[in-house]
């Protein structure tokens, strides 16, 4: 057996901690499927005297990740601490620029910085390895880059933050609305720090950032995704689209179009009886759609410790085994700048809107969508309450474009009570 692989790890939370778990109880298992020992090393966190149950006396301890990056009794620095800056951006640099092979799970820090971190760790000759950046314990990134690797991707979508889909399928489930379900997961400890990082879509925009580059060969672009969050849904969307047979949800899509490359993290109605549409709580599932293997569907926990614990183990074994694939499945300087694409491609949309009790308010809400170009495929209005009627539409394919130009054209008139929520109807 050659020599053992030596792990620096940066970060002592629940995936951290979940990490040395793993190595301690499988230690025979990993060096049988590797062909060498897996070894802790050296650890880094903020504070030394916390008890994180598991033991870490046989460690060495650096109060300085960059320190503990540098070391030169490690051959790969582990980074889970988080972020986009500061800490985890300065050791991964100096991990790299040391000579180390990197694993993180840190989807910002690779969303922001991806491009320029492939290309340090290329030149280096080393690797960085994100399985469990993105979806947790579902092994989508080794998918796309070993599995599919003979696919052109046509298309990448998933729901990739299970705080969301918590939230959503809770509404539905128990009829409550968004803000106790959002005070709910406050309580149950299921929200970032920042919690727009989860119900804004920003955190699994930064998943779907990764996902988009390593499907299409391109540069990661966070800032070209379109990002919407679930804080405007209502009881009342959830009950529409149930009755429609839809359920909503934060999907994260990313495709080709004649315009770029569309990428958008929104809520869409999806149809109630497929795979996205039956996910429940939690649990994430990205769906990938190729030239060659059609549609496949990856289903399973989106965090957690063990999940997210398992997925950093995966990335870990394949360096044992000597395996290095460039970070985004090919080589940094063969990565295109794709053209960010606002939503092209037509769909129906779900539209909800109120409108002041007026002679004649609905037939110019219909003018206005006509005069856009959209068709109404049923319209629907109900209970009025305070001298509004509420309103519900769904219209025939259209663009964003056309869609926007009527959204813009009905705040502009003197009967609409309430600014329109509209989502995308997204076809599987």
């Amino acid at each position: 057996m050659t020599q053992a692989l030596r792990l620096g790890i940066a970060g002592l939370g629940t995936v951290g901690v979940g990490v040395v778990r793993i190595i301690r109880r499988q230690a025979d298992l990993l060096a049988a499927r590797t062909g060498r020992r897996i070894e802790i090393v050296a650890v880094s966190a903020r504070d030394a005297d916390k008890d994180r149950g598991v033991s870490l006396s046989g460690y060495a301890w650096e109060t300085d990740p960059v320190a503990l990056a540098k070391r030169d009794d490690i051959d790969v620095f582990v980074e889970l601490m988080g972020g986009s800056e500061g800490a985890a951006k300065d050791a991964t640099e100096a991990a790299l620029a040391s000579g180390k092979d990197v694993v993180t799970a840190n989807k910002a820090l690779l969303a922001i910085h991806g491009q320029a971190l492939a290309e340090q760790a290329e030149a280096a000759g080393r690797v960085i390895r994100f399985e469990a950046a993105v979806a947790g314990g579902i092994p989508v990134i080794k998918a796309l880059t070993e599995g599919l690797a003979g696919n052109g991707i046509t298309r990448v979508m998933g729901v990739m933050n299970g705080t969301c889909n918590y939230i959503l399928t809770r509404m539905e489930s128990q009829g409550l609305g968004y803000n106790a379900l959002f005070d709910e997961c406050a309580k149950l400890g299921y929200l970032e720090a920042d919690p727009n990082l989860d119900v804004g879509g920003i955190d699994a925009a930064h998943k779907l950032t990764l996902l988009a580059s390593i499907a299409y060969g391109t540069r990661p672009n966070f800032d070209g995704i379109e990002v919407e969050g679930i804080q405007r849904i209502e009881l009342e969307d959830i009950r529409q689209a149930s009755d429609m047979g839809y359920r909503i949800k934060l999907l994260g899509v990313a495709q080709r179009s004649p315009r770029g490359l569309e990428q958008r993290m929104q809520p869409c109605l999806v149809p109630a009886d497929s795979p996205l549409g039956q996910l429940e709580g939690g649990t994430n599932m990205v769906v990938v759609e190729g030239d060659a293997v059609e549609q496949i569907v990856l289903r399973g926990p989106g965090a957690g410790e063990g999940p997210t614990a398992s997925a950093v183990l995966g990335d870990i074994c394949d360096l044992a085994r000597g395996l290095h694939i460039p970070t985004f499945g090919q080589p940094a300087d063969t990565l295109e700048a794709a053209q960010p694409a606002r939503t092209g491609l037509p769909a129906p949309y779900y539209l909800r809107t109120a409108l002041l009790d007026k002679p004649g308010a609905l037939a110019k809400v219909a003018a206005i969508l006509g005069e856009a170009g959209i068709s109404i495929d049923r319209m629907r209005q109900y209970g009025h309450t305070n001298s509004t009627a509420p309103v519900l539409i769904v219209t025939h394919k259209t663009t964003r474009a056309a869609l926007d130009e009527a959204l813009s054209a009905l705040k502009e008139t003197d009967v609409v009570a309430l600014e329109p929520v509209a989502l995308r109807i997204e076809e599987l």
